[in-house]
């Protein structure tokens, strides 16, 4: 209902949708799934 809630709620959905929504042209897998070093581990 406000701008406030909109950015609290941005970050959970974000996550969500790259990390554990399962995308059909990959096989079923999240599309973070992709992308090399994405939390960097590997620095």
């Amino acid at each position: 209902a406000s701008e406030s809630e909109r950015r609290a709620a941005l970050d959970p959905w974000l996550h969500i949708y790259n990390h554990h929504r399962a995308h059909t042209a990959l096989k079923g897998q999240p599309p973070a799934s992709r992308v090399p070093n994405l939390t960097g581990q590997n620095t």
